[in-house]
């Protein structure tokens, strides 16, 4: 279940962090004022492309965070075919609500993978 609704700055913030690490600009991508949000807001996961959002084209960068309740989250932000951001996907190992948002301090790049 999806539902549409204006980005969050919190959302912005933490891409752009995203980015950087990615050793990419921030500022070469527009963040749209909506984004569709998916599970229901349950895990954090948005796209960032409303209608016709290309196909997807790859990771950019996956990041984990460690939830207030001490369970792992892996964050993936996409791009699609078209260089655009796609979505910012997060996982929660035990798919139960994420408690606190991630801030760019609390992030580190997943080496672990999944």
């Amino acid at each position: 279940m999806s539902q549409i609704r204006k980005i969050r700055e919190e959302e912005i913030t933490l891409a752009k962090h995203l980015l950087t690490l990615a050793k990419k600009n921030p500022e070469a991508y527009t963040f749209p004022s909506d984004v569709d949000e998916y599970e229901g807001g349950v895990m954090g996961s948005i796209n960032f492309t409303l209608g016709d959002s290309g196909d997807y084209a790859g990771d950019i960068i996956q990041v984990e965070y460690t939830d207030e309740d001490g369970v792992r989250v892996l964050i993936t932000l996409t791009q699609n075919s078209k260089g655009e951001l796609l979505d910012m996907d997060f996982w929660k190992e035990n798919f139960t609500k994420l408690l606190r948002y991630p801030t760019p301090d609390r992030v580190t790049i997943n080496t672990r993978g999944i």
